[in-house]
């Protein structure tokens, strides 16, 4: 075989090197694309969505394909092909196992949206329910005896705080344990010892509202909080870390 044959034979290989690089790329572009454009507005989150979906599906491919295509470049002593092939695996693994510990979160915990400290009396909100009323949100009513159970099951330590504070100290400490956290406080209401406030992911921009209610028990108060996303089944556990710092927060001071 000629040089120049070879030189060809070398070229036609080149373009399954090249695509398993670019999907590479494409897969981990899609992430933030998606997750950012929801989050501005450039599409619904069922567009943020479905290209996470495309970023998981090239990356599953570029994944498996670079390997059989790598195994043929060691045997075929291919060499300038090596680069992009590792780089496009490389990418590919960063997307799986980030997708892959979305579905452990997921499936670790059950598909509930809706957290209160107090199963039997939660908290109500007041100046958020038309917020929420006004974006098509989940309902905001607590079933008892739909979630109860399996909110003590998955996360037994959400409980009320009993505090030896005046309800007036915890009040204000609650404001500031939220905005610390970076929440947005939508309303402070003394008179009924209730905080509420909005908390906005940083990825596609999902909200989740929070109340804080504070009672006067004996000389202090009790503190308990709830948090309900805007949308979605499942929050992946989200909430319920997000009550465990507030009742931390208060806690430590």
């Amino acid at each position: 075989m000629s040089d120049t044959t070879r030189d060809s034979n070398a070229g036609d290989k080149k373009w399954w090197a090249k695509s398993i690089f670019v999907g590479g790329v494409l897969a981990i572009v899609c992430l933030p694309v998606g997750a950012l454009g929801a989050k501005f507005g450039l599409w619904g989150f069922q567009g943020g969505f479905a290209l996470l979906a495309v970023a998981t599906l090239l990356a599953t491919m570029a994944f498996f394909l670079g390997i059989i295509a790598y195994v043929v470049c060691v045997n075929k002593k291919l060499v300038a092909e090596r680069k992009g092939i590792l780089i496009g695996v490389g990418l590919s693994v960063v997307i799986l196992v980030t997708m892959g510990m979305q579905f452990s979160s997921a499936t670790s915990v059950p598909p509930i949206h809706n957290i209160s400290t107090d199963t039997e009396r939660p908290p109500e909100f007041d100046k958020i329910v038309a917020i929420r009323a006004a974006g098509e949100s989940n309902p905001l009513a607590y079933d008892s005896a739909e979630l109860a159970d399996l909110q003590r099951a998955a996360y037994p330590w959400v409980k009320p705080l009993i505090s030896a504070d005046s309800p007036t100290t915890m009040l204000a400490r609650a404001v500031d344990v939220m905005q610390g956290m970076g929440l947005e406080i939508v309303d402070t209401n003394p008179t009924a010892g209730r905080v509420e406030a909005t908390a906005t992911t940083f990825w596609f921009g999902f909200k989740d509202d929070v109340v804080v209610r504070i009672r006067p028990e004996g000389a202090g108060s009790v503190v308990d909080v709830r948090s309900i996303s805007r949308v979605g089944g499942s929050d992946l556990g989200t909430n319920a870390r997000r009550i465990g710092e507030i009742l931390n927060g208060l806690g430590a001071n």
